[in-house]
């Protein structure tokens, strides 16, 4: 027992040693800052941003301005026929009652939300996610509704998701929402198993959250 005692000091006694010792560094010039993910030249953020999005399957709306974006979210409401549209965020909220689109505030009869309007904090280019907190858009409206409306501005547009990291910080400081999550693409899941043996599993859209994703783009870049 003694003999084992002792083999075992020194085995960490040299451990101890092992970790006082700094080796130096085989790659001392490393950058971790510059961004390893190219884009094209030709693309603009926007245009970056736009292709992602579509490729995952949302749904992108041009506004020219918060007027053009109000008239066309009218005439989607009409032509979907929602009755049950909740919206979170107050300075959205102020919007609709302003444009007379009657939406639900409180969590009353939540369960028969159809949509939800939201707003975000960031959209991220280059993959086409949308940076969500629960300051505006609360836990449950971001993964409850079968539908999400998003109605963004250029201006909010990022190019990495580092730097949607960086607006929260500016944003919030040390007050962090207590949740906040990347939207990448309506909700969908690939774990449902193959109906033949050997073929994929099946991507069931919606498994997991929302069906839809709905955007309306407002450039707020442009001068009228």
């Amino acid at each position: 027992m003694e003999q084992f005692i002792t083999s075992k000091e020194k085995i960490l006694k040299k451990l101890r040693q092992a970790l006082n010792v700094k080796s130096k560094s085989l790659y001392q010039n490393i950058d971790f800052e510059s961004n390893i993910y190219s884009r094209s030249n030709e693309e603009t953020q926007a245009e970056t941003f736009v292709k992602k999005f579509t490729e995952l399957g949302g749904q992108y709306v041009y506004c020219a301005n918060q007027f053009d974006c109000i008239d066309k979210m009218l005439d989607l409401i009409e032509f979907r026929k929602w009755k049950h549209v909740f919206c979170w965020e107050e300075e959205m909220q102020n919007l609709l009652t302003d444009s007379g689109i009657s939406h639900q505030q409180g969590s009353d009869n939540i369960e028969k939300t159809q949509v939800a309007i939201l707003g975000c904090e960031a959209m991220i280019a280059r993959t086409g996610s949308i940076l969500v907190s629960s300051v505006r858009n609360s836990r449950t409206m971001s993964i409850w509704p079968p539908v999400l409306v998003f109605v963004v501005k250029r201006s909010q547009l990022v190019a990495d998701i580092k730097d949607g990291f960086q607006v929260l910080r500016n944003r919030y400081g040390r007050k962090t929402p207590s949740l906040f999550s990347l939207i990448t693409g309506p909700a969908c899941t690939d774990e449902i198993p193959a109906e033949i043996p050997g073929d994929l599993p099946k991507l069931i859209s919606g498994g997991m959250g929302s069906q839809e994703i709905v955007l309306f783009f407002i450039d707020d870049s442009r001068r009228d």
